[in-house]
């Protein structure tokens, strides 16, 4: 997947825009994945252009929601953070439990998700499922080519109790529940007028995904170096 320099150099120096009215939607941050493809280590503290993945989430998640709810099963590691930490109300550990949990927790009836390998989620992807989100709809997901996001897709309250089932039976599988719930579906164009190059759904699972980041942020760097040198001339 090619990234343009300047999609990421917004990502890279925050690409401050007018105030955001926020919402009546939680937003969920899923944080408590076995991360066995990243050697056990803990991928939301993992710098990412010099910040914690989390930071780049919050980073978006702060204009947009007055309710934030990170899922975690480490909760002692994110003390330091302004925002409720909570764990999996189910044992068995999968984005499926986390959803659950966060759901539970959310103090509004629909909630935003987001998976904490997700440094570059773009506020205008996130902007776009609330713009269409309706007090009936229980699931407003993107698609795209490569198929639905479902971590990164806002869920209702509504859904908890199908959720439930299917954990109580060992059925993780996210998708699984949605011909039992009303489901929105945002198509490709306009996610990618929010985020031309949908960088929004790509995921840091391995230390070769993080070298990839970097290259990427670091490619993105250089244009504004040459700007800044240009203007001393």
């Amino acid at each position: 997947m090619l990234i343009a320099a300047t999609t990421l150099e917004s990502i890279r120096w925050g690409a401050l825009t007018d105030p955001i009215m926020k919402k009546s939607c939680s937003g969920v941050i899923l944080s408590g994945g076995l991360n066995t493809r990243f050697s056990g280590r803990d991928k939301a503290l993992v710098s990412v252009g010099g910040m914690p993945m989390i930071d780049h989430l919050l980073a978006v998640f702060r204009p947009l929601f007055d309710d934030i709810v990170l899922v975690t099963n480490a909760p002692v590691k994110y003390l330091s953070w302004d925002l409720r930490v909570v764990t999996d109300i189910f044992s068995c550990r999968s984005s499926l439990t986390g959803i659950h949990a966060g759901l539970f927790h959310a103090a509004h009836p629909h909630a935003f998700f987001a998976a904490c390998d997700a440094p570059f989620l773009q506020t205008g992807v996130v902007t776009t499922l609330l713009d269409a989100l309706e007090p009936s709809a229980d699931v407003v997901i993107p698609e795209t080519t490569a198929g639905l996001e479902p971590l990164c897709a806002i869920y209702s309250k509504r859904c908890l109790r199908v959720i439930e089932k299917l954990l109580e039976r060992q059925q993780f599988k996210i998708q699984s529940f949605f011909h039992s719930v009303r489901v929105m579906k945002i198509e490709e164009k306009p996610l990618r007028s929010a985020d031309p190059d949908l960088i929004s759904f790509f995921n840091i699972n391995t230390p070769e995904d993080l070298a990839r980041a970097e290259t990427w942020l670091e490619s993105a760097r250089k244009p504004l170096e040459n700007v800044k040198g240009d203007s001393n001339v």
